[in-house]
């Protein structure tokens, strides 16, 4: 069975929103770009809901040259958008899923390929979590305190508890891959 990967990046104190106007981009090096590079090449597909796919729009598509490490290969990997009231999706040709995100997500599981990827944590990332269908957590933490904004990676109530995997340290940030219990 393919496994859901969910991959976030967060400041010190915890905020996920928004990692580009945060600067996460100050504190990747090249053996971190390396590292998120491999995962994006071992995944079959992202999985997207309608607020990152736009944001990844906006800084991959059309030709946009924000880390050009990642760019060809978030161009070209397939994807799918959870959205409801998304009309018009013209980046990287994603396949639009309307329906019952939860039952979309776990029959592509259930197909042959290779892992599925999640790119940051919102609404829908929480609905995958709650369903336990996100089965590894891969959290990137900057040094940075941002003071302000989505400043909890759960919501107040949601439960789930992690076995950390691994621990890969580069030079400015960490990152720490969890396995989501059953």
């Amino acid at each position: 069975m393919r496994k859901v990967i969910e991959y976030v990046l967060a400041s010190a104190d915890g905020v996920t929103e928004d990692p580009v106007a945060m600067g996460v981009g100050n504190y990747q090096d090249e053996a971190y770009l390396r590292d998120g590079l491999g995962l994006l090449e071992s995944c079959d597909a992202l999985l997207l809901g309608r607020s990152s796919y736009e944001a990844f729009a906006n800084l991959y598509g059309g030709g946009g040259t924000h880390k050009p490490m990642w760019a060809d290969r978030l161009n070209e990997i397939p994807k799918y958008v959870f959205s409801s009231t998304l009309d018009k999706a013209d980046w990287g040709d994603p396949t639009i899923i309307r329906g019952d995100a939860v039952a979309e997500v776990a029959q592509l599981k259930q197909q042959d390929g290779r892992n599925l990827l999640i790119l940051g944590h919102g609404r829908f990332g929480e609905a995958l979590l709650r369903e336990r269908l996100i089965d590894v957590i891969d959290l990137t933490i900057y040094p940075l305190l941002v003071g302000k904004g989505q400043q909890h990676y759960f919501r107040a109530g949601q439960v789930a508890a992690l076995k950390l995997t691994a621990v890969k340290a580069f030079s400015q940030v960490v990152k720490l891959t969890y396995e989501v219990q059953r």
